[in-house]
């Protein structure tokens, strides 16, 4: 089995939400709910905790070190050297990278992921179930090899590349081999299901979404997720439905090569 390493990106500084990784959801901050349903994938391998060096980050650092979390400092802005960095600290051969704003990702669906890409070794460079997306937005999940990463390492030079590490895989199919893994109901969530923080209204319906489900199943599965959103409670669903396609690629439509207008949503 080669070695995987799970990177989860952390800072304190979000210029929309400050501090939102440390928000409470049941008692805990954020980063360490997510990390606890990470946890219980059973092909994560080691969790990785990757933030900044800046002082403001030190919160970050002390939770993990609290808690028993590997964390790893690096750039601010240069999330690719970031995520390298950590990944070769740590002698990773795979390489996982998840945002730290999907509290609510569901490990059967990182299992899935990873799986794919076990099963297919050798055929592709990197995988995700974001190229194009079907999951409601906040299950993302990237696998790439330790030598892929350290080709967009090596050779990436554009702005948008260095703050969101993979786009030179993805935009780059004539040198990279690149899977995409779809949900297998045949459903598309991903532009009006958004399970993501990155706004307060956001953060009110995660934390709602906990207070419903977590006390019952604490790893609570997308599907429940939907039953009660969609189902149960829909007025849950209605709390950041106004945002729900919202993501970076609407600053960068006119750099991506790969990404189309209808793939996101401008506010």
């Amino acid at each position: 089995m080669q070695k995987i390493i799970t990177l989860v990106q952390a800072r304190t500084s979000s210029t929309r939400l400050p501090g939102k990784v440390l928000m409470p959801l049941c008692g805990e901050p954020l980063l360490l709910r997510m990390v606890e349903r990470l946890q219980h994938a059973k092909l994560a391998g080691r969790i990785v905790v990757v933030t900044t060096t800046d002082t403001s980050d030190d919160s970050i650092v002390d939770l993990c070190n609290l808690r028993g979390i590997d964390v790893f400092r690096g750039d601010m802005n240069n999330l690719l050297d970031r995520h390298y960095q950590a990944a070769k600290a740590h002698n990773a051969e795979i390489v996982l990278k998840i945002p730290s704003d999907c509290p609510l990702i569901d490990p059967a669906i990182v299992d899935f992921v990873i799986d794919y890409y076990l099963q297919n070794s050798g055929k592709f460079d990197y995988v995700s179930n974001l190229h194009p997306a079907t999951y409601p937005d906040g299950n993302d999940v990237e696998v790439m090899s330790f030598k892929s990463l350290e080709m967009a390492w090596k050779n990436a030079t554009r702005k948008l590349e260095l703050e969101h590490t993979t786009p030179y895989l993805w935009e780059n199919p004539d040198q990279f081999s690149i899977g995409n893994v779809v949900w297998p109901s045949g459903n598309d969530y991903s532009m009006s299901h958004r399970w993501t923080i990155d706004y307060p209204e956001d953060y009110q319906f995660i934390k709602t979404v906990y207070e419903e489900l977590y006390p019952k199943n604490p790893i609570f599965s997308m599907g429940e997720i939907i039953d009660l959103v969609d189902n149960k409670k829909p007025e849950i669903h209605q709390i950041n439905a106004h945002l729900a396609g919202v993501n970076w690629y609407r600053n960068h439509l006119g750099e991506l090569k790969t990404v189309s207008v209808e793939q996101t949503k401008i506010v």
